[in-house]
């Protein structure tokens, strides 16, 4: 095993790792969805948060969909409306009635705000105190460095780097390889910490760097690589990663 100092690098997801949307998107479809009679479950919640995680890490569903609705931002909503129903349990034909006006509800009332949360600004400090090179990577497709400067955590990241802008998205290893190069680092001396086992997890080990999960809802129990609730608890595996 190589020694946890030869970690120099922690490199992060932006959405859902350390900016939060809150309310989430899934709380307020699920509250709505129960409003139509629908019954929403534990499990059943879980579930669709992890068909969200899977559809949004550039899998085929998505691409087909962009594809398919290219330009048509209502027909794409109404669409993965009717996904998610179909995630959370709802007969197909049930789905398919019920899609649009919950996609229209969602466009409609859906204003969350964006928040970094308190142990994320209190690790960030701690690690660029102790010297890490720090990082963000996402499946954006535009820069986003305003938007981490504008809430006041840009000063921490030696740079950011959106899929969009080198054509290659997580969990394809490419986007990965651009950040190392432009670190000037090996795949072993990064780790990345990211709340999507398909996008984060899967597409950081296909680059070289161990992944770190951050998982505070538990939607992945049964994931086999380190896992936090809090990024408080992230002082701790670099001691035993």
């Amino acid at each position: 095993m190589i020694p946890p100092k030869s970690i120099k690098a922690i490199f992060f997801d932006l959405d859902g790792t350390l900016r939060h949307s809150v309310p989430s998107g899934g709380e307020v479809f699920n509250e709505y969805v129960r409003t139509l009679g629908f019954q929403v479950d534990y499990e059943a919640r879980l579930r669709a948060l992890r068909w969200e995680h899977l559809y949004w890490a550039n899998s085929p569903d998505l691409r087909d969909d962009l594809l398919a609705h290219s330009g048509e931002t209502e027909a794409f909503w109404i669409e993965y409306s009717r996904r998610r129903l179909v995630a959370l349990g709802a007969a197909p034909e049930w789905a398919v009635e019920f899609a649009p006006a919950i996609s229209k509800h969602m466009g409609e009332v859906y204003r969350p705000k964006s928040i970094i949360p308190e142990d994320v600004r209190r690790v960030l400090l701690q690690l660029k105190q102790a010297d890490y090179i720090l990082a963000v990577i996402s499946n954006r497709d535009k820069p986003f460095q305003e938007l981490l400067n504008e809430h006041g955590i840009g000063e921490f990241f030696a740079f950011s780097l959106a899929g969009g802008e080198v054509n290659t998205f997580k969990p394809d290893p490419g986007v990965f390889e651009h950040a190392l190069r432009r670190a000037n680092l090996s795949a072993h001396e990064a780790i990345y910490v990211g709340d999507n086992y398909y996008a984060d997890v899967i597409g950081a080990r296909r680059a070289g760097l161990r992944p770190v999960l951050y998982d505070p809802l538990g939607v992945f129990p049964d994931s086999d690589c380190a896992t936090i609730k809090s990024f408080d608890e992230l002082n701790s595996i670099l001691k035993v990663i």
